[in-house]
C-alpha cells in the first residue's frame, strides 16, 4: 500500500532536480566552497546588491519586518499606492496592481478574467504560471505552437465565444525569444478578445528605457491588452504588478483571489523595487546590460546558440547528459550556469541558459566566451 515514502514514482539521476545551498556576492555565487562566476542569475541589472537599493530596503525596516494582514485587511502600505502609480505612468498605463509574486499575479489574473465559458488561447511555451492559470480558470484551454499566429488565428476563427483571451509571454523564459506583440493586439482586434501579455522577462531588459516589449510595439495601455511584470528579475526584489485599465484593476481588487487571500508584500521590498525602478528610469544599467550583451554575442556567434535579443542566451545541446556534462565542465572551469533539462523545456531539448547582465565585467564574459571554445 501506498504511503509518503513510496507516493512518488522514482526520478532519473539526470532528470532530478536539486536545491543548492549558495550564497551570492554580487556576480559570484559560492556553491559547495567555491566562488564561481554566476551566468544563471535573472537579476539582470545587478539591482539586487546595488547599494541604493539595499538602502531603500533596509530604511523601510526601521519600520517593520513583515506586513501583517492581506492588502484588504490592514496590509495596504501607502508606499504600495505611490509604487502601483509610479510603475502605471511608467508603462504607460492607467492603473495598476501589486501581488505577492509572478505565480500568484498570473494564476489570480486568469482565474478572476476567466470561467467555464471562457475561451483561452497560449502559446505552447508560456510560462508555467500562464499554463496552471488557464487549468485552474476552468476555461476552455487552446494552445498554439510557439510563436505561430496563423495557427492561432485559425484557432480563433474555429473557436467562437463572448470572452475569449490571448495569453502570452513577452520574453520566454527558456528560449529568449519574444512574441510580436503588435501582431497579437491584432488579432485581439481582429477577433474581439483580451490580450494577456506576460512580461517578466522583458521588464527592465528590452525596448525604450527598458520598459518592455508593449513599449517596443507601441501598445501599451490599449484597453484591450493586460500586461504582467514582475520584481523579481530586473528590479531585483520579490513581488509582481498587473498593468491595465483603471476599470479593470478596480474588478481585480474586487476578485482576484491571490491578492485578497494573501499577505501584502513586506513594505522592504516594495521600497527595494522604487528604488530600483528610479535607476532603471535612468538608463545607465539598461545600456550597460545591452553593451554587455553585444559583447557576448559578438564572441559566440559562432557556437550555435539559439536567436535571441534578449539576456537570456540558450545553448542548446540535446540529450540531459551532454547539458549535464557541459555545465560541469564551465562550473570546474569558475563558471556557473546549470543545466536545464525537461520537464522544465520539451523532450530532446536540454540546453544551457546563459543569462547576461549588467553587472558583468568585460573580462568575465570574455573568459566565458573563451572557456566555451574549450568545453564544447
Amino acid at each position: 500500500m501506498p504511503d509518503s515514502r513510496n507516493w512518488f514514482s522514482d526520478i532519473s539521476d539526470s532528470r532530478r532536480r536539486h536545491f543548492l545551498a549558495s550564497r551570492r556576492e554580487g556576480v559570484l555565487i559560492h556553491v559547495g566552497g567555491n566562488s564561481l562566476v554566476n551566468f544563471a542569475s535573472n537579476d539582470y541589472l545587478g539591482l539586487s546588491f546595488h547599494p541604493a537599493v539595499c538602502d531603500g530596503a533596509r530604511g523601510a525596516l526601521d519600520e517593520a519586518v513583515g506586513s501583517g494582514a492581506s492588502r484588504l485587511v490592514s496590509g495596504d502600505d501607502p508606499m504600495l499606492h505611490r509604487l502601483e502609480t509610479k510603475l502605471a505612468e511608467w508603462k504607460g498605463y492607467e492603473a495598476c496592481l501589486i501581488a505577492g509574486s509572478g505565480m500568484l499575479a498570473n494564476i489570480g489574473l486568469l482565474q478572476a478574467l476567466a470561467d467555464r465559458h471562457t475561451h483561452i488561447f497560449g502559446d505552447r511555451l508560456n510560462h508555467a504560471s500562464l499554463v496552471d492559470g488557464t487549468r485552474l480558470s476552468g476555461a476552455k484551454s487552446h494552445r498554439f505552437s510557439h510563436l505561430n499566429y496563423t495557427a492561432l488565428a485559425a484557432l480563433l476563427e474555429r473557436h467562437v465565444s463572448e470572452k475569449r483571451i490571448i495569453v502570452s509571454d513577452g520574453v520566454f523564459s527558456m528560449d529568449g525569444d519574444s512574441a510580436n506583440a503588435a501582431s497579437l493586439l491584432s488579432l485581439a482586434e481582429a477577433f474581439d478578445t483580451l490580450l494577456v501579455i506576460d512580461d517578466a522577462h522583458g521588464t527592465g531588459t528590452v525596448g525604450p528605457e527598458g520598459r518592455g516589449v508593449t513599449a517596443t510595439a507601441g501598445i501599451a495601455g490599449h484597453p484591450r491588452l493586460i500586461e504582467v511584470g514582475t520584481f523579481g528579475k530586473a528590479f531585483g526584489s520579490y513581488g509582481a504588478f498587473i498593468l491595465g485599465t483603471r476599470e479593470l484593476i478596480e474588478g481585480l481588487r474586487q476578485r482576484q483571489r491571490t491578492v485578497i487571500y494573501s499577505t501584502a508584500l513586506p513594505v522592504a521590498m516594495i521600497a527595494a523595487a522604487e528604488s530600483a525602478l528610479t535607476l532603471i528610469r535612468k538608463g545607465e544599467l539598461v545600456e550597460q546590460l545591452n553593451q554587455n550583451l553585444d559583447l557576448f554575442k559578438q564572441r559566440t556567434a559562432d557556437i550555435g546558440f539559439m536567436e535571441s535579443e534578449s539576456p537570456i542566451q540558450p545553448l542548446l545541446v540535446g540529450t540531459d547528459e551532454k547539458a549535464l556534462q557541459i555545465a560541469n565542465a564551465l562550473r570546474e572551469a569558475g563558471f556557473f550556469v546549470p543545466a536545464i533539462r525537461p520537464p522544465t523545456v520539451p523532450e530532446g531539448t536540454a540546453r544551457l541558459r546563459f543569462t547576461i547582465t549588467a553587472a558583468h565585467s568585460p573580462e568575465q564574459i570574455e573568459a566565458l566566451a573563451a572557456t566555451l571554445r574549450r568545453v564544447l
